[in-house]
This record gives C-alpha cells, structure tokens and sequence, in this order.
C-alpha cells in the first residue's frame, strides 16, 4: 500500500520562455526565446535528463537534441493573458485570464502615489524611475544609509519595489512599509506586485549586496482559482517558493521561503516524498531574478543545468500515479538587450510516475491547460472553464 494517494506536482520555472509568441514584436521582443539563445550563446548545455523527457522537442535547444522516444509528454503553452510578469503567468496557469495589463510606470510613479507614500509611511523616498535593483543600490545607497528614506523604484514589469539597507530600515519595518504601500496601490494604480529588496554592505569591494529575504506582496485575485476549488473540495495546496505572495496566500497553506534554486528544490523534494496528501506547486525564482534580469547568460545556462541534474531526486520521490508539470510563467532571454521579461511560450513538460513514455501534447492555446488538468487528477467537476485538460493524453501514452 502506497503512503499517500497520488498528488499533482507543478514545477515552475520562472522565465524560461520556449520561443517568441506571435506578438512578441508588440512588446518589443521579435526574436526572445530564452532557453533556444541561451543554449546557443555558451555552445550548448547539457541536460540529460529533461532531454530524455522532451525538452529539446519543444525548442531547439543547443546541447539538448530531441528525441524519439521521450519519457514524457511535451509540448508548449500560450499566454492569452495581457503581460508577460509574474503575477499574469501564474495566475493564468490556475485558470484566472488577466484582460487588461497590469498598470507600468516607464516614467516612475506620479506625485499623487509617491506623496500617499510619504504620507502613510513618514520616510519619504530616493530614487522613483525605472532601474535594476542591482545598480540603484550602489547609486542611491549612501544617501539612503545617511537619510533612512528608502529607495522606490520600478522596471518594465508592473511592480513597485522599495530596497532598504537592512541595518537602516529593519527587515520587518521594510515588510510593513511595503504593506502600506500594497493597500495603497489600487484602482487604477494596482501594481502587480510591490517587492520587498533588502541589501546589506557595503562590502569588501565597497558595493551593496542584496540579500535572500525580499518578500513580494501581489495583489489578490479577483476572482477564484484553481487553488479556491482545490481548497473547497480539501484538497490542499502546498506553496514553494514565493507561490503563496503570488497568490496573497489565496488557497495556498504554506510556501516556505527558499534562499535560491537548489534550496527550493531540496523543499520540493521533501514536499513531494511527505506522507501529507495534496498538491504541490514551486517556483524555481532565479533563472528570473538572479540570472535573467541581469543578462548573465552563463548563470543561466549553469542554472538550468543544475536544476536537470536535480531531476532524479524529484522523480524518486513521487509515488506511482503521482503527476509532474514542469513550466514556466513567462521569458526573460538574457541575450537580448533588454533585461525584462520577455513575451514567450512556456515549455511544457508532463509525466505520471509509472509510465515511461510521452505523446506530443502541441501547442496548448493557454497557460490554464495547466490549472485544468490538475483539477481533472482530482477528479474535480465543473472546473474554472478556461483551459483543456491534456491529462488523458499524458496516462495513455503508454
């Protein structure tokens, strides 16, 4: 007898895009694809184990050739959602379609925001453009350290991130703050997520470093989930990652905090080979925010490779009839230019434990294919309506 009943696994892959959507142009990235021009700009990449269920099927993948005969079924997924950030990506993938994009500020925040900000906090602020969070600490660090009014920047993504030397403003002073200016952003300035950014230094070198313990606080869904309906039937959610901030702790009961990729994956692994029943759901957070955003083309390529190298424990750990998704929420191809995200097809991989073989899933019309399918290994009728289940598809393939 088995421990446990079978249970749902997604994995995220945070930014690795599989290929430009068609209209990538509209959001200046003809051309993205982040795993396809990452592998080809370090020569190739070596990823044995993904290879052998399917990746390199989906794209084309220097180093990763496809395969005749995967383990597991692949395919890609579209975004119908507006964007191309965390939030939509996730939020679509359990089934809630985001119609109108999240509010962008490519010319920093209006006085109106920024003098509720000071109002609400009594700090003030440095800074208020768009910036890497990298670079505006070594610029606005000192005088933030001498003044104690925090740094309020932005990027292309709907966010409105505040950084704090964590000696200057406490850890959980600067939660707080960012809690102010989450109830704050609403109407038609309700960001996507207002970030946490602690850093300390300087250090030897005489820059500021930033630390492990940012915390996002994205708005709430508007309307129910997939995670609502797994909830409502019992089914619970466990979060990796920043899933629970995602989601504004909607439908998930936990999402231990992880300090990078490999920390989240030993969490995952955990989960996954636990006695408790439900669903898990991870977010992988450094192609994105370490690698990606900062065009380190050979982090990424190292970071993919050490997350293949780790997918043996994971498959150990699951049960027979256990069901793995591997995805991701949107790109950020760190050989373009650009260091935001990019608007690109998710790479799709899915497998039940016992069965050793895959189907070509082809190009799915959502992300929500995803939420669907866990919602139909639940055996839960009715679902959120806005995605196909591929799960037939993935048990028969063998």
């Amino acid at each position: 007898m088995p421990l446990r009943d079978p249970r749902a696994v997604v994995l995220v892959l945070d930014s690795v895009g599989a290929g430009a959507l068609p209209d990538a142009a509209e959001y200046g990235d003809a051309g993205a694809n982040t795993l396809g021009n990452t592998s080809r700009a370090v020569g190739g990449i070596s990823m044995p184990n993904l290879g052998a269920m399917g990746l390199g099927n989906i794209t084309e993948i220097a180093g990763v050739p496809p395969v005749q005969e995967p383990s597991a079924s692949w395919g890609r997924n579209a975004e119908l959602s507006a964007g191309k950030d965390t939030t939509t990506g996730h939020w679509e993938m359990m089934g809630l379609h985001v119609t109108r994009a999240f509010p962008t500020y490519p010319d920093g925040f209006p006085a109106e925001v920024m003098d509720e900000f000071t109002k609400r906090t009594g700090l003030g602020w440095l800074g208020n453009k768009p910036a890497s969070g990298t670079v505006i600490i070594q610029e606005l660090g000192d005088e933030h350290v001498s003044s104690g009014k925090p740094i309020v920047y932005t990027s292309a993504d709907s966010v409105f991130q505040i950084a704090a030397h964590e000696e200057v403003i406490p850890i959980e002073r600067l939660y707080e703050i960012c809690g102010i200016a989450r109830e704050m952003l609403t109407g038609d300035h309700a960001v996507g997520r207002v970030i946490a950014r602690p850093f300390v230094g300087p250090d030897e070198s005489g820059s500021y470093v930033r630390t492990h313990r940012r915390r996002d606080f994205a708005i709430t869904p508007f309307e129910p989930t997939v995670l609502d309906r797994l909830a409502e039937t019992g089914v619970v959610t466990y979060g990796v990652g920043k899933i629970g901030e995602i989601f504004g702790w909607q439908g998930v009961c936990e999402s231990p905090h992880v300090t990078d990729n490999m920390d989240a994956f030993d969490k995952l692994v955990e989960r996954v080979g636990g006695k408790e029943p439900g669903f898990v759901f991870a977010n992988l957070v450094d192609f994105d925010m370490i690698w990606g955003h900062r065009n380190n083309v050979q982090g990424y390529a190292g970071g993919l490779e050490a997350v293949d190298a780790r997918m043996p424990d994971l498959l150990d750990a699951m049960i027979e009839g256990d069901l793995l998704l591997i995805t991701a929420d949107h790109g950020c191809d760190p050989t373009t230019a650009s260091t935001d995200h990019s608007r690109e097809y998710a790479p799709l991989i899915a497998k039940v434990k016992g069965v050793d073989a895959g189907v070509e899933l082809g190009t799915r019309d959502t992300f929500s294919d995803v939420g669907e399918t866990v919602l139909d290994f639940y055996g839960i009728p009715g679902t959120c309506g806005r995605g196909t289940s591929f799960l037939p598809e993935v048990r028969d393939a063998g």
